[in-house]
């Protein structure tokens, strides 16, 4: 394939690429667009764009949501349930994967089975027995649930970067005098950071767009941004400004840890897929 052929198909890759993301990207452009119009405009047309920028939706949502203190509860949440699951998954990924044995595998498997069982098969049975250790109507609790249901994927994740790190650099830090903790938290999870800024990513997603774990858990106790959008939806009518107004409230956050993280995501993504 000569070079100017080769140039004609990257441009037009790159042109099916730019319409694939403007078809993704729709929909939030139309819940932007719709998030400064009117109750009525937005019945009337929702694909049209604002006649006039209704900045005052987002003034009388900030107020009506009481943002601030939610954000905090979701922000705290988040933070709690992704630390934990960070140090969790990278432990049990690191010492699954150092270790060579049949109870090991086993193991392993275990850890990462549930990602393959719906949660909705096991919500109420996981309901139950938070209240029994009285996890339930408290952020704190919501987080360790978070723990469990995060650790497979994370596990996963760690186990397979783990094998494609070589043991000269865990043997040598050894020869130093390091201990196994040491070694662990001065040479194996600094190196980790492609694959921990990945599950960061996809738990902060997860976490801080869930809506039906909180509502399962929390029972009106506390209450999250999620929950809060909800609020706008009511038996006889929904206000649908307010509401898409509250998602973009509520998605600023997510997007923004996204765009600051995105350029690990892949190399995270396929870390260990390869055994170096």
């Amino acid at each position: 394939m000569t070079h100017r052929s080769q140039k004609r198909v990257t441009f037009i890759l790159e042109i099916g690429i730019a319409i694939l993301a403007l078809l993704f990207l729709y929909p939030l452009f139309l819940v932007v667009f719709n998030s400064f119009k009117t109750y009525e405009q937005v019945l009337t047309n929702i694909l049209a764009l604002p006649k006039t920028l209704m900045v005052d939706n987002y003034q009388a949502v900030w107020g009506l949501m009481g943002y601030p203190k939610l954000f905090v509860n979701t922000f705290l949440l988040t933070l709690l349930s992704v630390t934990g699951i960070v140090i969790f998954g990278s432990t049990a990924g690191y010492k699954l994967s150092r270790t060579k044995s049949r109870l090991s595998t086993v193991l392993f498997f275990l850890a990462i089975s549930p990602m393959m069982i719906p949660f909705q098969s096991f919500m109420i049975t996981l309901t139950k027995l938070a209240k029994t250790f009285h996890l339930i109507n408290s952020l704190g609790g919501l987080g360790v649930i978070y723990w469990g249901l995060g650790a497979p994927l994370a596990v996963f994740m760690f186990h397979g970067f783990v094998k494609s790190l070589p043991i000269e650099l865990e043997e040598s830090g050894a020869i130093d005098g390091a201990s196994r903790y040491g070694v662990f938290v001065r040479i194996v999870f600094p190196v980790m950071v492609p694959v921990i800024s990945t599950v960061i990513i996809l738990n902060v997603m997860w976490i801080w767009n869930d809506f039906l774990l909180p509502l399962l858990m929390l029972n009106g106790q506390q209450s999250t941004l999620q929950l809060a959008s909800y609020k706008f939806f009511g038996q006889y009518k929904s206000e649908w400004q307010y509401a898409l107004t509250a998602v973009v409230y509520t998605s600023i956050p997510p997007i923004a840890v996204f765009l600051f993280l995105q350029k690990y995501i892949i190399k995270g993504m396929v870390a260990g897929a390869v055994k170096g």
